[in-house]
């Protein structure tokens, strides 16, 4: 994969669309003194370049009754990755899930409300897998930007 150079004004908008990704061309150009079209050429360029990927929203889990959130890893039985992969894609309560080196092959994340729906979880899993859950007590890092200061051409 191709690194991209990026500038000091295309860290500051990725910044900016980091806190508001709402935020509507004109305010980004007055937070960045530029035009609106100078503006909505960088995000094209951000976009086709693959550095800017989508436009997203953030909730928070507990208001909507998800009171619990696990970290589950999956280490698959011989012969069963794909089926592994298959049943995570399925799981509704997985919001997000990694291939990983070490032990497991996968950690995912999911939110629950309640005990008895992370125990189907496991259920669905154990048949072909081994698995190991880990409670999130709290997130002191939310999710954040990686360091862009070093893709400053």
């Amino acid at each position: 994969m191709k690194k991209v150079k990026l500038d000091t004004t295309d860290v500051k908008l990725l910044h900016l669309l980091e806190v508001d990704a709402r935020a509507s061309i004109a305010d980004l150009a007055r937070a960045l003194n530029m035009s609106a079209p100078s503006v909505s050429d960088r995000l094209r360029r951000l976009e086709e370049s693959g550095v800017l990927q989508g436009f997203t929203i953030k909730i928070e889990p507990k208001i909507l009754g998800y009171s619990l959130a696990f970290y589950i890893r999956i280490r698959p039985l011989p012969g069963q990755l794909s089926k592994i992969v298959s049943l995570i894609i399925e799981i509704e309560e997985v919001v997000e899930c990694d291939r990983i080196t070490g032990d497991d092959c996968f950690i995912a994340k999911a939110y629950v409300k309640s005990a008895d729906d992370l125990e189907r979880i496991i259920d669905q899993l154990i048949p072909y897998a081994q698995t190991n859950t880990s409670m999130i007590q709290s997130s002191p890092v939310k999710r954040r930007l990686p360091r862009l200061d070093e893709y400053i051409s």
